[in-house]
């Protein structure tokens, strides 16, 4: 199975660089979904679920917020593998049945991380690498049943519960990106003139390591699209056997 159907909910208010870089970084058949103006797909017909960033907080009481949980809480029940990114990250914690808060600080900037090194989702990603982050929120306590798969000295960066992944920091930005959020953040002079300082191509070049997830992601899809698909035909195959 070469391009695997993937949903892609959108939280980032419209923001047009998260559909250019999502549609950059993931090889698949997508479909996107404006989850802010409450738009949700209409079925579960998809091989896998990737959740984004927003500039909301998961446990903010609005209603496309509540309406995304409940749809996601349906995936997550049919097996659909998923993967959250930021804020994403957080939405699949909630969902799980995990902890989102506000940290108390504010992590921006590209960061330094290190994952455990026993997660496919980390194939070929050095143990201590570098992506960009921005978040307030954190996941405070992970799902019953979830295993840690990254972190730093702010927070949980990465986590697995079955066919669920998430992770805090942000694979797909780029430069661009970067730039543009920075300037749109409430920071003092100072603290952005430094997180702007850091936006080098040769930060990003670093950071570009931390994109194996999305690759390393659609092909636990693929392999698991593969398997519902093989495990169908033998299903079919024995009751089409059956003389009963």
């Amino acid at each position: 199975m070469s391009h695997v159907r993937i949903a892609v909910l959108n939280a980032a208010h419209e923001d047009a660089n998260t559909t250019r870089n999502f549609r950059r970084e993931l090889d698949a058949s997508l479909a996107e979904f404006d989850v802010t103006d409450g738009e949700l797909p209409a079925h579960y017909e998809f091989d896998g679920l990737v959740v984004t960033g927003s500039r909301s907080s998961v446990y903010w009481d609005e209603e496309w917020i509540d309406a995304t949980k409940e749809w996601v809480s349906e995936a997550l029940e049919r097996e659909i593998p998923a993967l959250g990114i930021c804020w994403g990250h957080q939405l699949l914690a909630d969902v799980l049945g995990g902890t989102v808060e506000d940290m108390g600080a504010y992590e921006v900037g590209y960061s330094e991380i290190d994952h455990r090194g026993n997660s496919r989702l980390f194939d070929g990603i050095t143990q201590s690498f570098t992506a960009f982050t921005s978040h307030a929120d954190a996941v405070t306590e992970l799902p019953p049943g979830a295993t840690p798969l990254a972190e730093n000295e702010y927070s949980n960066h990465g986590f697995r519960k079955g066919r669920v992944f998430g992770v805090q920091f942000h694979p797909e930005y780029d430069t661009k990106t970067a730039r543009e959020l920075v300037h749109r953040k409430d920071l003092d002079a100072d603290r952005r003139d430094a997180v702007l300082a850091e936006i080098t191509d040769e930060n990003y070049a670093a950071a570009c390591e931390a994109k194996l997830v999305f690759e390393n992601f659609i092909e636990f899809v693929r392999e698991t699209a593969a398997d519902t698909t093989a495990a169908t035909i033998d299903g079919q195959s024995e009751s089409a056997g059956r003389s009963d």
